[in-house]
């Protein structure tokens, strides 16, 4: 009985020990010296890299104290709903991580000191073993979490075909976009679609606004159909806002003027509030950055500089909704303490610096509350915005512990369906 006691508690135990480390992990988000954060794979333009077993992909970050840190780099392995795997490292990855990113560079002729790293995956060090949810995080030399971002490696074993339409609630026909796509394996069919086939959708890239939990309503043994409107659905939102500062030292059409002190000052053009004005195309790279420069032999790692760009939004009042922050790709679209906007009163808007390098950039503006963050109250909503969707299809097989990626589908809404 002692015996048998024992062991119920040890079940009990470890319950409550896998409950607390099965929560969903998020990207941690870099200290303000960190910069630039580039992560992609050669092939596709966007940076959240969706790549094969083999094919190549990279991370660049700057540190702006101009000291050569020593970072490392380690990999971990999620399930789908980016909870922790309980697969051990040997089985979804060969090589050893925790490896110091021995590739950087200083900058050079340069305002701001900057130390430029770079970091290639696969490697010969480290190699994937496993489709599915990964995370790189750097740490420091002091065994420090300095910044993590997620990818993902697809099998390629289904066929994901993909689509964006207009809502088919008249009261969401105008502001509101949905996804519909259909699954074909390229093997044999999946068991148990229902409980074993789970799809993500995201808009832009943005992992804080995924559609989770759709399930198949059509199966005919070989296709699964997904032609949810309402489950599926996604505000339309707004061009992103841009500018480029690949010539630091002149205005271009979104840039008023440039100032010199200590670092050279971009000040953009005001930007006023969109959310009652008809929707205008624009285009954009749907929230995205280049990193790039004029300056030198061009080598937009270690020569492209660092701006003080200013953002200023016209408002005839401070918004009573929440905080007003300044957002993109080039943040990881997070509202944070450092690119949140104060209001002037004596300039009737909003106003905030950010210190960025050359290059392209889109952003928008945004509201947190306590509770949300609302991205269209600013920018306005409308269904003929151009947005780029993506569907993740895993699957987990019988007697299998993690979740395959097994398939990944592409849409614009530029080809909006009725």
């Amino acid at each position: 009985m002692k015996l048998k006691g024992r062991f119920i508690g040890f079940l009990l135990f470890y319950n409550c020990w896998w409950a607390l480390q099965a929560q969903v992990v998020y990207e941690t988000a870099p200290p303000e010296f960190i910069k630039s954060i580039v992560f992609k794979s050669y092939d596709q333009p966007h940076q959240f890299p969706v790549v094969g077993p083999n094919t190549p992909f990279y991370l660049t970050f700057d540190d702006l104290t101009s000291t050569a840190t020593d970072y490392y780099y380690r990999i971990s392995y999620y399930n789908f709903d980016w909870t922790p795997s309980t697969l051990f490292k040997n089985e979804y990855m060969a090589g050893m991580d925790n490896l110091r990113i021995e590739n950087f560079r200083s900058s050079f002729n340069t305002l701001q000191p900057y130390t430029h790293y770079r970091l290639e995956l696969p490697n010969d060090d480290t190699r994937f073993l496993l489709s599915g949810n990964y995370m790189l995080s750097i740490y420091d030399s002091a065994d420090q979490l300095v910044f993590s971002r997620r990818f993902v490696i697809n099998s390629s074993e289904a066929v994901v075909a993909a689509g964006v339409f207009r809502a088919r609630d008249l009261a969401y026909y105008q502001t509101h976009q949905s996804i519909q796509f259909s699954v074909q394996p390229t093997r044999e069919p999946f068991r148990n679609p229902e409980a074993l086939v789970k799809v993500v959708v995201l808009q832009n890239g943005q992992w804080d606004r995924a559609v989770t939990g759709l399930k198949p309503q059509y199966n005919n043994g070989q296709v699964l159909e997904y032609r949810y409107d309402e489950a599926a659905r996604y505000e339309g939102g707004n061009e992103f806002l841009f500018f480029d500062t690949k010539d630091i030292r002149v205005s271009s059409p979104n840039v008023s003027y440039v100032r010199l002190g200590d670092r050279y000052q971009s000040f953009l053009y005001t930007d006023a509030i969109r959310n009652t004005y008809p929707y205008t195309y624009g285009p954009d790279i749907n929230g995205d950055f280049q990193i790039r420069t004029l300056q030198g032999t061009q080598d937009d790692a270690v020569e492209a500089d660092y701006s003080w760009v200013h953002f200023s939004l016209s408002a005839p009042y401070a918004l009573e909704q929440g905080t007003v922050h300044v957002i993109g790709k080039f943040n990881n679209y997070e509202p944070s303490p450092e690119n949140q906007m104060r209001y002037n009163a004596s300039l009737d808007g909003y106003e905030v610096a950010l210190l960025l390098k050359q290059g392209f950039y889109n952003y928008r503006y945004v509201i947190q509350t306590e509770n949300q963050i609302l991205h269209h109250a600013i920018s306005g909503n409308h269904a003929a915005t151009e947005n780029q969707y993506m569907v993740l299809v895993y699957y987990r097989n019988f007697g299998s512990l993690h979740d395959t990626l097994v398939g990944v589908g592409v849409a614009s809404s530029f080809e909006i369906l009725n």
